[in-house]
């Protein structure tokens, strides 16, 4: 296929829904005329016409009135982010040039970009950001670093934290419904108002119910997996090895999954000798902190120190036998499928059956249900130690693995207690980590709150923000995506059946679409669940048995995604887009279309296309040669020469296609709704290239790949193309001169 039939299939699938608009209006014309004409009253075909016409999308059709401006509050705050600089028509001879950075020096606001976060932290990793100084904010005086982030939207993950927290703190909800539960949740969390005292007294009380434990000279002795259920099941403990629910390797079922479990310490591996053990000179750090810990709980100077030298002593034995996710996945070490019957023969200390029906109550485990190893090793490993330590130490009247397993309980409860148990553990982590994160207290507190009502904010999400603008901005993008491939020349007629067949036989649709999600279902969920308006401690708890709660729900039924999800993915036939991406800044529902299809629009399109084609350049030469052609235009304008790497060349093609994507899917929208809002004084694709300008300037995991600017894709786009309100051409230019017409 040559370059110039490529350009031409483009330039049709670019202008298709300009079609569709113009066909409409001119039938609708015609019909006028003819009124006009039996009629003869020249007032009123003048009248028909400005009543009746309807705004195009090009510059040369002009409208009859200025669209209306938006005033909505999501409005005014996005308007606020969309300077002049993001007009991509403001300076068109020297667009080429925009530069991101140079953007944001002119407009310093000092806002901190965003680290992406994962839902799925660890305890270490929760206890080392909350550590800080008074409300946990960092006091930096507003260095060149920091306002060089200024006017950048947060990410994805950081912006759909803010917008839950601002659900969480919106007027509050009916009585007793699962929303007002979650909101006082929050409210206590950001609140905890509880003394010393009173977090003493609650975590001996606890520790009591448990029987106790040999620091207190009195205890009850448990017996071992007894307590071991216990905590897992209603304390989200676990200290010898993890347990979640998930879905194997291809498949839409999901398993019980085993791994090996967190410890406090930062570990080393060793790639000689394939082992990990602790890393030695902060092994005194914490084990000061361990005693101050004790003593907090008034466990005396000699018990502190023969039980924290326990717990440490079993913590660097056990972790000999971990293994570092890579190392895991380069040996096959993941998704090992075992019966729990062939479990208990491979690992007899513990009793797994017990265990996880414990865990997993009220959905039935039997001996026969398969579940997931993700360190075979280890388990082994670990249940040799149990046998041995219980073996050596209880006939002398010493139970180390009940004091291991209750100082787990204690890292698992110190969110919830007094700032005093927070800062004997501060120094220990700032010693580990020197860059250690601190985290604001609304975020620690909205992070709370999704583990216990996960299923609940999302809906919430859903009606704060999305609404049916957004199920028509994914059936929009997933259309005009299935456009753009049709007119893509194929390697081979198998390669092109194939490809298309299988984006045909999947439906995208958002997360929220289930019966999971029902309202009802959610109040009589919560309808037992005792939510305290003062004492976070009881709530915490709370939060803890609701997490088991969940996972047991998530064990009958389809993989679905986590309230913090925000890239789409497939299951079975569907592909499920998260409601968590659909939050402003990128998307809202009072938006005008514009905005939410030139940021979502765009963003959407390319997790889709990174999700449906991650190899596309080796199935299609049309894909090859629209990527050459937007980098000789960069090159061009830059006045250099250099090549792609492939994974660049990939990156180029899919956000340049993403960009044409989203402005079909818009073009569609105003083919089916005519109208749209403005903001700032911009509007439909002049307001659409806007957006697009400013969220390429946003934080993006897939900018590590893009060799230029994103933003110079509108260049490339506009480039003497009926599409864009203004030609981005310019006669004295010579750096724009011998360009391809259009890629």
């Amino acid at each position: 296929m040559t370059q110039s039939s490529s350009v031409q299939q483009v330039q049709d699938f670019l202008q298709l829904s300009e079609q569709r608009v113009q066909s409409q209006s001119l039938a609708r014309n015609q019909g006028f005329g003819l009124l006009f004409c039996l009629f003869c009253v020249a007032s009123c075909i003048i009248g028909t016409f400005i009543g009746l016409g309807y705004y195009l999308p090009q510059e040369n059709t002009q409208t009859t009135q200025d669209p209306l401006p938006c005033l909505s509050p999501a409005c005014m705050r996005v308007a606020e982010h969309l300077s002049a600089a993001m007009d991509p028509f403001s300076q068109r001879c020297d667009y080429f040039l925009f530069s991101c950075k140079a953007e944001m020096s002119l407009n310093s606001r000092a806002r901190r970009r965003g680290k992406i976060m994962s839902h799925n932290v660890t305890r270490r990793d929760e206890l080392r950001r909350r550590m800080g100084s008074g409300d946990g904010m960092r006091t930096d005086s507003g260095s060149d670093t920091e306002r060089e982030r200024d006017n950048r939207s947060p990410d994805r993950q950081t912006a759909l934290l803010q917008a839950i927290k601002e659900i969480l703190e919106s007027p509050k909800r009916n009585a007793n419904s699962s929303a007002q539960k979650a909101q006082m949740f929050y409210n206590t969390c950001m609140r905890p108002n509880t003394t010393l005292n009173e977090s003493i007294y609650h975590a001996q009380t606890l520790i009591q119910q448990l029987g106790d434990w040999p620091v207190s000279g009195s205890w009850t002795q448990p017996e071992l997996n007894s307590t071991l259920a216990l905590l897992m099941s209603q304390y989200n403990t676990f200290p010898f090895f993890n347990v979640y629910v998930g879905p194997d390797r291809n498949e839409s079922q999901n398993y019980i999954q085993i791994d090996q479990p967190d410890f406090q310490f930062p570990i080393e591996w060793n790639n000689q000798t394939n082992r990990s053990k602790f890393n030695s000179q902060f092994l005194r750090p914490f084990f000061s902190s361990c005693k101050k810990l004790l003593s907090l709980l008034n466990i005396s100077f000699q018990c502190s120190t023969q039980h924290c030298a326990w717990y440490m002593s079993l913590s660097s034995t056990l972790v000999t036998n971990t293994a570092p996710l890579s190392y895991r996945l380069s040996q096959n070490l993941l998704y090992h499928r075992i019966t729990i019957q062939e479990l208990q023969e491979l690992a007899p200390a513990i009793d797994w059956l017990s265990c996880l029906q414990a865990i997993f109550h009220p959905v039935p485990v039997n001996k026969s249900d398969f579940v997931l190893l993700h360190n075979r090793a280890y388990i082994i490993y670990m249940s040799q130690i149990i046998s041995k330590w219980r073996d050596t130490h209880e006939p002398r009247g010493s139970y180390p693995l009940h004091t291991y397993m209750i100082m787990n309980l204690l890292q698992t409860l110190m969110p919830a207690l007094h700032t005093r148990f927070l800062q004997t553990m501060k120094n220990f982590f700032i010693a580990t980590d020197s860059e250690n994160e601190v985290v604001p207290q609304w975020k620690h507190c909205v992070l709370q709150t999704v583990k216990a009502f996960d299923t609940v904010i999302s809906h919430l999400i859903k009606d704060h923000y999305a609404g049916e603008e957004a199920e028509n901005l994914i059936s929009d993008i997933y259309y005009s995506i299935k456009t753009k491939l049709a007119t893509l020349n194929w390697q081979n007629e198998d390669t092109r059946d194939l490809i298309l067949n299988k984006i045909k036989s999947f439906t995208p649709r958002l997360s929220t679409n289930s019966e999971f999600f029902n309202q009802l279902k959610f109040d009589e969920r919560f309808r037992e669940v005792i939510i305290s308006e003062k004492i976070y401690f009881s709530n915490y708890l709370q939060m803890l048995i609701l997490q088991q709660r969940m996972r047991s729900r998530l064990l009958s039924h389809t993989p679905q995604p986590h309230v913090l999800s925000i890239y789409p993915f497939f299951s079975g036939n569907d592909i499920i887009i998260p409601i968590g991406m659909f939050v402003s800044p990128q998307f809202h529902s009072s938006y005008p279309r514009a905005l939410n299809y030139g940021m979502l629009g765009t963003l959407l399109a390319k997790d889709l296309l990174h999700l449906l084609l991650p190899d596309i350049l080796s199935q299609s030469e049309t894909a090859v040669l629209e990527s050459e052609c937007v980098w000789s235009r960069y090159l061009t304008a830059q006045k250099g020469t250099s090549s792609l790497f492939p994974s660049q060349q990939q990156e180029v093609w899919v956000q340049y296609s993403a960009l044409q994507v989203a402005l079909l899917s818009y073009n569609t929208s105003l083919w089916r709704h005519p109208g749209d809002t403005s903001v700032s004084g911009l509007s439909h694709i002049h307001l659409f290239l806007a957006s697009f300008t400013k969220a390429s300037c946003d934080p993006d995991p897939y900018r590590a790949l893009m060799p230029f600017e994103p933003s110079f894709l509108v260049t490339v786009l506009c480039a003497n193309s009926v599409n864009c309100p203004k030609p981005q051409t310019c006669v004295d230019n010579r750096s724009q001169r011998h360009l391809p017409e259009l890629c």
